[in-house]
Formats: C-alpha cells, sequence, structure tokens
C-alpha cells in the first residue's frame, strides 16, 4: 500500500518535471485492491485490472521500476513497451491481461477467461475491477447476467469512489450499485468499508472461495475514497468542495491501517516510519533507474500490429463430392475443425442444434461436440464478441456468429479498441485469434436492417483480417484457414450465396487450407479488369457477358477473396495487360472499399492506365424493403455494363 502510494507521488513529480506526460492515480483505493490481491494465487489466477488498480499489480508481483517503466513509456515496459498510456496494466507471466482505455468493456472478456477456466477443469479465479461509473455500461450488466447464469468464477470489483470524473454517483446511479446487482441468479453481493483492509479482505476470501467451489461469481463494492484528481487532466477542486476533499483525506486507508497496527500492537510507530522511508528510497532509486533506461525505436511503431507467426501450409488439394453449397461448405469447414482442435468452441444467437442457426451452418455440430462446445448465446452482440477474446487470450479458439451483420454495431467497442488492437497494445505479449463469422449483402428483400454490407468499415480497422469468399471452395478453404490464424478474423458471408447455383463447386477435403492474400482470376480477359468480391463477382460475370457481346471486348474479372491482406500483385498483373480497370462492390460508394483499392491502383499503378479508375457500387443510402427500392439501390449488372462500356470507349 505505501509503495503504491510513493508511486503514485513520484510519477506526479516526473510529470510537472517535463519527464512523464500522464497520471492516472489510485491512492485512497490501496487497501481494497491489496485485500483482493492477497486472496488470489500470482500467475495462476486471472486479472484484469482497471487503471487504478496499481495497489493490486503490486501485490500480484509486478515492480516499482516496471510501472516507471510504463509512466516513461520506455521501451521495456512490460504493459506495453511504450505503446499505451500509463496505468493500463499487462503482464502476461502474472495472467494480468492487457487492459485498454475502455471503462467496463473487461468484464465480458473477464467471463470469457472464465468460460475458458471452467472448460480447462481448473480451480482459478479471474478478477475483474472498475470504478463505479463504469456499472453504468451494458457490458457490465451483460457481464453479469452471462457470469450468473454460468456460476462462472468470477470476483467483480467496483471500487466507489462516488465519482466518474467529475459526476457524482448520484447522477449516475439509480440507487447503489450495489442494490443494482440484486436479481441474478448464483450471483453473490458484498459491500465493504474499502479504506478498512480487514473488513475487504474477508469479503475477497468469501468471494474466492464461493468461486473455487463452483459456486458462481461474486460483487465486491468496495466504499474507496479518491484522494487524487481523476488524473492529470483533471482538476477536482472545480467541483468537490473543500469539506468532501477533507473528509476524504480523514478516511485514507493507509493511516487508517497504521494506526489500527499500532493499536493492537502489531507494528510500532518506528516501524512504520522505517518502511516509509525504506520505500521512499526505493522509489527514487527505481525511478531514476527507469529514466536511464532507452526508448521504443521509432522504427518499431508499426510493429506487431499482426502476428509474424508462419500460416500452415495446405495439403494437395482433393475433391470428395463434385458440388456443394456454400453453407454446407461452411457447416463441413466448421466440423472438420472443431474435430481438429479441442479447443475450439463455436457459438452464437440460435446457433446449437436443433436449430443449427438461421440459416443452418452450424447444424448437427452440438450433436457431434456437446453443449461444451457449441451452445447458445445470450442475445447480446456485445458479449458474444467480449467473451470471445477473453477466451482466445485465455488459450483457445472461440469461432462465433454474429446472426446478421447489421447488428455488428453493438460489438463495435469489443472489436475495436480490444480485439483488433491487444497484440499491438501489449508489444505482441497477448493474442486474440477469435474469429467472427457474420452474414453479410443484400438483394434477399431484408430491408434496412439485414442487407448491410461492412466490408468498408472494417477496412479501415488495422489489426483484424477479413475474408469475404464468393464460391462455396473458397468459404471452406478460408474458413479453415481462419481457424488456425493468429490473428482475429471477421469472415463475411454473403447470405444470398449460401445456397446460389452458380457459387456451388466442387468440395475440397479436409486438408485443403486457402491462405488470405490470394486473388482468384475468375475469367480472363485483354481489354478491361473488374476487380470486385462477394455477390459482385456474379453480376460481373453476368456483364462480362454483354460486353462481349455487344462490343466484342474481353474482360478480367478479379476476385479478391480477402480485402486484409489484399492481393494487389494479382490486380497490378491484370492492369498490365488490360490498361483499364473497374472496382465492383456491394457496400457505399462513398468510403467503400472501392475507394481504397481505386487510391491504390492510382497511386502505385498510374503509369498502366489508359484511362480513369471507375466505380459501381451501392447508392450511399439504406437499403429499402420494397424490390423497386432494393434493386435502385444496391448494383445491378446493367449499371456494370454501362460503366465498362464508357471506360472502354477510351
Amino acid at each position: 500500500m505505501a509503495q503504491s502510494r510513493k508511486l503514485d507521488e513520484k510519477m506526479l513529480i516526473l510529470l510537472r518535471q517535463g519527464k512523464s506526460f500522464f497520471h492516472i492515480g489510485g491512492s485512497g483505493h490501496e487497501a481494497a485492491q491489496l485485500a483482493a490481491a492477497e486472496v488470489m494465487r500470482p500467475a495462476e489466477d486471472w486479472a484484469y485490472p482497471y487503471y487504478r488498480d496499481l495497489a493490486l499489480c503490486l501485490g500480484l508481483g509486478m515492480t516499482g521500476r516496471e510501472q516507471f517503466l510504463s509512466s516513461l513509456a520506455r521501451d521495456e515496459d512490460p504493459n506495453s513497451g511504450g505503446r499505451q498510456m500509463p496505468a493500463h496494466y499487462c503482464k502476461k507471466d502474472l495472467r494480468i491481461v492487457s487492459q485498454s482505455s475502455a471503462t467496463a468493456s473487461q468484464f465480458l472478456q473477464a467471463v470469457g477467461c472464465a468460460m475458458a477456466v471452467v472448460r480447462e477443469g481448473t480451480k482459478e479465479v479471474v478478477y475483474v475491477s472498475s470504478g463505479e461509473g463504469s456499472t453504468s455500461e451494458g457490458d457490465y450488466h451483460e457481464a453479469l447476467n452471462w457470469a450468473s447464469r454460468e456460476r462462472l468464477p468470477v470476483i467483480f470489483h467496483i471500487e466507489d469512489n462516488k465519482y466518474a470524473i467529475s459526476v457524482h454517483v448520484s447522477e449516475q446511479t439509480a440507487g447503489s450499485v450495489h442494490d443494482l446487482a440484486a436479481g441474478y441468479e448464483h450471483l453473490a453481493r458484498f459491500q465493504v468499508d474499502g479504506t478498512d483492509f480487514f473488513e475487504s479482505h474477508l469479503a475477497f476470501q468469501k468471494a474466492a472461495d464461493r468461486a473455487r467451489k463452483g459456486k458462481g461469481p461474486s460483487v465486491v463494492v468496495s466504499d474507496v475514497v479518491r484522494l487524487l484528481s481523476h488524473s492529470s487532466s483533471d482538476d477536482q477542486r472545480k467541483y468537490r468542495s473543500k469539506k468532501e476533499l477533507e473528509a476524504d483525506r480523514k478516511r485514507d486507508p493507509i493511516l487508517r491501517l497504521r494506526k489500527e497496527c499500532i493499536e493492537v500492537g502489531i507494528a510500532t510507530e518506528k516501524d512504520f516510519d522505517k518502511i516509509d522511508a525504506e520505500i521512499a528510497a526505493q522509489v527514487d532509486a527505481d525511478a531514476e533507474w527507469a529514466e536511464s533506461r532507452p526508448h521504443p525505436a521509432p522504427e518499431t511503431a508499426t510493429d506487431h500490429v499482426y502476428s509474424n507467426n508462419t500460416l500452415p501450409e495446405s495439403g494437395e488439394k482433393k475433391s470428395i463430392s463434385e458440388k456443394i453449397v456454400m453453407v454446407d461448405a461452411i457447416n463441413h469447414a466448421l466440423h472438420e475443425e472443431m474435430a481438429n482442435n479441442d479447443k475450439m468452441v463455436i457459438y452464437g444467437e440460435d446457433i446449437a442444434d436443433d436449430k443449427g442457426g438461421v440459416f443452418t451452418a452450424t447444424k448437427g455440430l452440438t450433436k457431434k461436440f456437446g453443449k461444451q462446445r457449441v451452445f447458445n448465446s445470450p442475445l447480446a452482440e456485445s458479449s458474444i464478441v467480449g467473451t470471445a477474446i477473453g477466451m482466445a487470450c485465455a488459450g483457445w479458439k472461440p469461432v462465433v456468429e454474429i446472426q446478421f451483420c447489421d447488428y455488428i454495431w453493438y460489438a463495435m467497442m469489443q472489436i475495436r479498441n480490444e480485439l483488433a488492437s491487444i497484440r499491438y497494445r501489449s508489444n505482441n505479449t497477448w493474442s486474440c485469434p477469435a474469429v467472427i463469422r457474420v452474414p453479410v449483402g443484400g438483394y434477399i428483400h431484408g430491408g434496412l436492417c439485414h442487407s448491410q454490407s461492412i466490408d468498408g468499415f472494417f477496412l479501415h480497422m488495422p489489426g483484424v483480417r477479413l475474408a469475404y469468399p464468393s464460391n462455396a471452395e473458397d468459404a471452406k478453404g478460408l474458413l479453415k484457414m481462419a481457424c488456425r490464424m493468429d490473428d482475429p478474423v471477421i469472415f463475411m458471408e454473403h447470405k444470398g450465396l449460401y445456397r446460389y447455383a452458380p457459387a456451388t463447386t466442387p468440395e475440397p477435403d479436409e486438408n485443403y487450407l486457402l491462405p488470405f492474400g490470394q486473388a482468384r482470376v475468375v475469367q480472363e480477359g485483354n481489354d478491361l479488369t473488374i476487380v470486385t468480391l462477394g455477390m459482385m463477382v456474379y453480376k460481373s460475370l453476368e456483364a462480362a457477358k454483354i460486353v462481349a457481346s455487344t462490343v466484342g471486348a474481353s474482360v478480367e474479372i478479379i476476385d479478391l477473396r480477402t480485402l486484409n491482406p489484399m492481393d494487389m500483385e494479382t490486380v497490378r498483373a491484370s492492369i498490365e495487360k488490360t490498361n483499364k480497370v473497374m472496382v465492383v462492390h456491394e457496400d457505399n460508394l462513398t468510403n467503400g472499399p472501392g475507394a481504397e483499392i481505386s487510391a491504390i491502383i492510382a497511386d502505385e499503378f498510374f503509369e498502366l492506365l489508359d484511362g480513369p479508375v471507375r466505380r459501381v457500387a451501392s447508392k450511399d443510402s439504406h437499403i429499402g424493403f420494397s424490390p423497386m427500392l432494393e434493386d435502385a439501390i444496391l448494383p445491378q449488372t446493367e449499371e456494370i455494363v454501362l460503366v465498362a462500356e464508357e471506360l472502354l470507349e477510351y
């Protein structure tokens, strides 16, 4: 506790000296945090600490030197190697999982970690914490629901200092945080004075005991004090009275512990003075040492966005059936990969048998592999992705389904700030190779919320691989590869292609894997190149036939297959031959994938072109339900023909 306080004080001095750039402290929270650390088994139990949990991390085995390396953003910082702001804790060998700045997203990840723990059959406990303000986030309540329903070994620690930056709990919560957690079966609740180490320790001991015995999760709400402003960017004197601040100072947990220990004879005043002096000297020495350590090298700034692991190699492609529709190819890929990897799990809404998914992509999997490995999730997209992140970080391979891409937006915080960044922000100490399968696209009379395309959004997101197959063989090969990769993957499946006859192919055997970043030349030609993917492959084929019959031109069609990585070398080779190119995709014209593809072509292949780069895409509109409206908004064969003929005139 004393070390944590001295570190806060020294880091603020370094900040004022211009040696660091930000600080967020845990002064006033130390007793409850150390109490939690004392009942945990370091390097065995799991921790998802929030940014005030300095004392907890010290209690689990992190050092003062490591905290200064973080504060000063040095290369050897074990938390992130200078990639994250200070107090974003991470230490792989202590099972302290990398944390982001997002509030409450850690709760669902902790639940996913606990799901892995249960499947491993161990007695490990998962600790996760936040301030009381974060309990307003939906992810907190989704996490309580899932953990309680499955009796998972999670300890939710809510450190209630009454302020979410400047917003008082009375403006945040309808009642108390403790009372709001009532109603969940199998969830124990503890309300403690978080400035009292002994009372807090008793609560955490009870919570840990019941977790290890399989009785379920607990919420421990600690009434603590915030002795510092929210962060170095805040001044709490603007919104808190002198009287209130003084009342908090009188509840200082370190002074309280010191007083209680002296009163019962555990230690003397001199003992505490000696401890304080030793810690102060050590903190000064650690700070001086950390200042001498090297900064991150600029040339490493973009390292570890993706895995450097070698991809598995495909066996020789052999057909095991003459034809298979795409949805069945996906189903077979999942069956094969589940058999190949005992730590692979599949879950999502309605995916378990007997339903087997709304498109039957997961039919038969629960019956074959059991409910522990193939199961229904709550109707909560953030829960699906958040728990998948936790399971993946714990060494499992979650392959989850978002039922329709139109609802993936509930999970965007988990995808953008968590899934995509874990490897980078942890300086390659953690990886999160989850796979998100998601049906996409229109042409099914789905209206606004069953017709969307999402590739343009996710193409802009570093850290996540993107697959978008157009036929059964590619779907099987790419999905099997995704299940074996060490990067997170968003696997887009066009609903209109699931049983579309032209997308039917022979089925490759279980040894066939299709690497990401290898485009396919669907049709060779000499006069014009069409770069496309998904359903638009077939619209482009139809258009190419018309163009051949009307103007006698031969069109080369390239199916990209994956958008991240993107095979621009195959595109370049085609343009060298045709000197004209157009991009056809189903997402919106503005900021759709064609915008980036066109920009790359113009930037890198300009001298090969005899005409402008043209695009055909959906109108910048929502997609109407009426067939008349849908046809007017989504790309049609006639539009591709028109643009192709215009381009061929150059």
